[in-house]
């Protein structure tokens, strides 16, 4: 359990995102809403993807999709349940954007992480 610690934080704080920031943000328009979700998802997905070492990471893109879709039911309408396949998208393209960064840039690419 020790080993996945980092892993499970960003986790949380993605349920967090998805299900308490809506309680608090009813003066948000949906635009913004969107946009900040879209915003906070691509951000933990760097993070995962700069931070964690484990295979574990390669799922961060479908528990983040599965994650929202309770939310979808919870707080708005059947018709955001498109925005799972958003968070999906977005955080496959950021967490490998990320990581071929790291590799090219700061990394040698002989190293375990560019492999």
């Amino acid at each position: 359990m020790k080993k996945f610690m980092k892993e499970i934080t960003l986790f949380i704080i993605q349920l967090l995102i998805f299900y308490l920031f809506p309680l608090f943000a009813k003066q948000i328009d949906a635009i913004g809403m969107v946009l900040f979700l879209i915003t906070a998802t691509f951000v933990l997905s760097a993070l995962m993807g700069i931070i964690s070492t484990n295979k574990i990471k390669y799922f961060y893109p479908l528990i983040t999709a599965i994650l929202f879709i309770p939310s979808v039911f919870i707080y708005y309408n059947e018709s955001a349940l498109i925005h799972s396949v958003w968070y999906f998208v977005v955080s496959v393209v950021d967490r490998n954007g990320h990581n071929q960064i790291i590799c090219k840039i700061i990394v040698k690419p002989q190293h375990d992480r560019c492999k």
